[in-house]
């Protein structure tokens, strides 16, 4: 006897569809350091699959076209590089040696470091 029907079941469940505007939210997030692509695709009801095929798809979009939102503000995603001041290296090496009551103060120029180095490897000998 065969209890199974003939016709095959209606499925009640239907592809879901998300906007360009989620799906960029969610692969903003999955952006920050750290994050799990499976926490965030469970915080977002998505499969981990699905918000994994976003970000590539993301990925491969001309860099003028990617556009991601933090805080509803659009952000562009491409690399953007910041001049970062020079430091200035200090002027001399300081080094002070105590031994009991006496204190020994040398100073060194930054320029002659190896020669500092050289004698302080004979000073520890």
């Amino acid at each position: 006897m065969n209890t199974t029907a003939n016709e095959p079941a209606k499925s009640s469940r239907r592809r879901r569809k998300h906007s360009d505007d989620f799906k960029a939210q969610a692969v903003a997030a999955c952006r920050h350091a750290g994050v799990s692509i499976a926490a965030i695709a469970l915080a977002n009801g998505v499969n981990a699959n699905l918000l994994r095929r976003w970000i590539l798809d993301a990925d491969q979009l001309p860099t003028e076209r990617r556009v991601q939102t933090i805080a509803g503000a659009p952000v562009a995603a491409s690399f953007i590089p910041v001049p970062l001041a020079e430091r200035a290296a200090p002027p001399d090496i300081r080094i002070e040696l105590r031994r009991g009551a006496t204190t020994i103060s040398v100073t060194w120029p930054t320029s002659a470091a190896a020669d500092c180095a050289a004698w302080m490897r004979e000073l520890l000998r």
